[in-house]
């Protein structure tokens, strides 16, 4: 079957008359930039943003700040972690569950309200105390997914704040950075509703304010010219976002001078945007563009392991890798085949039809008996890369190479992110033997949340329920683990589990291309999800 796109046009259609106030702007103030997003519509807006990571990107980090931030500052080495509101932090010796934070001091939200420990605990009650009166269930549905290790936080005095976790953890500054905090005072200014306070808009510390948004058509960021950092006070005054969930679109509004800057450029267009003088960037970054397969799920062919490593040779990478132009690169694990976590799996994964075929056939699958898959895809979405494209490709490699038939459930981005917060068995899989969303792999922290047995969702990450022994073992002493060099030893153990297991079909890693105009300037491509604005300027 051929897939096909059931977005319907009056997204597109409003985000092109979005272009047209854009710019219109962009005449009247020079340092405007308009962003073309992938996504179908504006990301939410009251300080826990949908549309996975782009919703940070985008929403999130510009806005409202967490307690630990990334340092976005360079292009040639992986980002790490920075300090963000916590000046800070400490883990406990004599119980190292325990996690002191010391707030920075002198910060204010853009509603003019003062920033400490009182403001950080009443965000985790949003989150994390479902009695809180701020209790926010679609952010704390995000949250938690993605912090599953929470055990209790408590105010120390004005500037700090204790937390403890489930167990011992040594990357928990990392997941510090996914709690955004945001002003109190904003939820008590829109009558204890969010869906009000998003109207506001809310008030984080960010470099840039909320001051507009359109749902399904913009979300406007002004300057927050009191910035608590001085020397990252943003360059531009105004960034106007635009939802574009289709790549033409996208490119389009880019040609035409209606938008300065766009995600996921069409990879057959890169060659002709390059000579019309256009800016292509693109950087490795720690994302994984996978099939998450339903291994938990008993009734499903891919909960026998022979069925993922079959799967896993019967398909060309480098066909995929050809068809984008060079932006991604082939995947067969978590990380980068060259990364020194990758370790000595025993599966070197690559198109090997007659390894496929018979790893099928010792599940009991063959041409008499075909294996046949659902597959739940969006059309677009954060990091999504070109989902329809991509997976008609796979649908016929594997078929040419290993006679399994793919059918496609399509469905729109947040619809598939809701899948990853149920356990698979449940309706909101979609009754889907995998599903295509695009992941972060970036650290061993990483590697917890989407593969410990103990993050199984809807209390963690692990949406395909996928447990292995040895793998747990490795983490939880990883999770301990203080020389840099067992770190690596168990890291790399970790990631042969992930190899070998194959909870995932593991497809290619993106290079996160984006193109723009030549009048954007200071532009750091970051290896990260998520990029630094504040430097960028217009000419």
């Amino acid at each position: 079957m051929r897939l096909k796109n059931r977005l319907a046009g009056g997204a597109i259609a409003a985000a092109m008359l979005a272009l047209g106030a854009g710019s219109a702007l962009a005449q009247a103030q020079p340092r405007t930039l308009r962003i073309a997003m992938t996504a179908a519509d504006v990301p939410t807006t009251s300080g826990m943003p949908n549309n996975g990571y782009e919703g940070m990107r985008f929403l999130g980090y510009p806005i409202f700040e967490p307690l630990v931030q990334w340092n976005l500052t360079r292009a040639d080495a992986p980002a790490d972690i920075r300090d963000g509101l916590a000046e800070s932090w400490t883990q406990d010796q004599a119980n190292p569950k325990l996690w002191r934070f010391v707030l920075r001091q002198g910060v204010k939200f853009h509603d003019g309200t003062a920033f400490n420990a009182d403001a950080v605990i009443w965000n985790f009650d949003r989150f994390f105390r479902n009695d809180s009166p701020q209790f926010d269930p679609t952010g704390s549905a995000i949250a938690r997914g993605r912090i599953p290790v929470l055990a209790s936080y408590r105010k120390i005095d004005e500037f700090t704040v204790e937390i403890e976790t489930t167990r011992a953890v040594s990357y928990w500054p990392y997941l510090m950075t996914l709690v955004l905090i945001t002003s109190p005072n904003s939820f008590e200014q829109g009558g204890r509703d969010w869906s009000r306070v998003a109207a506001l808009p809310p008030a984080g510390t960010g470099p840039f304010r909320l001051t507009r948004f359109v749902p399904r058509q913009s979300a406007e960021l002004t300057r927050n010219a009191e910035y608590w950092e001085e020397a990252r006070r943003a360059r531009l005054d105004r960034i106007i976002l635009l939802p574009m969930p289709e790549a033409t679109t996208r490119l389009a509004a880019l040609r035409s001078g209606q938008v300065d800057w766009i995600e996921v450029p069409p990879p057959d267009a890169i060659a002709s945007l390059r000579q019309a003088n256009f800016q292509v960037v693109t950087n490795s970054y720690p994302h994984v563009w996978p099939w998450v397969f339903a291994a938990g799920r008993a009734n499903s062919p891919v909960a026998d392991q022979r069925v993922r490593q079959g799967l896993n040779y019967c398909f060309d990478r480098g066909g995929m890798v050809t068809m984008l132009s060079d932006t991604a690169e082939a995947s067969v694990g978590f990380f980068g085949a060259t990364d020194p976590r990758f370790g000595a799996p025993q599966n070197r994964y690559r198109l090997d039809p007659a390894r496929g075929r018979a790893l099928l056939a010792e599940a009991g699958y063959n041409a008499q008996r075909p294996l046949r898959l659902k597959i739940a895809i969006s059309p677009s979405g954060s990091g999504q890369m070109l989902p329809l494209p991509m997976n008609e490709f796979l649908q016929q490699s594997l078929k040419e190479h290993c006679g399994v038939d793919v059918d496609f459930e399509v469905v729109e981005w947040n619809t598939l992110l809701g899948s990853q917060r149920v356990a698979p068995d449940q309706p909101a899989w979609l009754g889907a033997d995998a599903t295509n969303v695009s992941l972060v792999s970036s650290d061993p922290s990483q590697m917890a949340r989407w593969f410990l047995s103990s993050n199984f969702s809807p209390r963690g990450s692990n949406s395909g329920h996928w447990g292995d022994p040895q793998f747990d073992a490795a983490m939880a002493e990883l999770e301990t683990a203080t020389d840099p060099a067992r770190v690596l030893a168990l890291t790399r153990t970790a990631h042969e589990r992930l190899v070998d297991g194959a909870p995932w079909l593991w497809i290619v890693h993106d290079l996160n291309p984006r193109a723009m105009s030549r009048r954007v300037r200071g532009f750091v491509s970051a290896q990260s999800w998520f990029q630094d604005l504040t430097r960028v300027e217009l000419q």
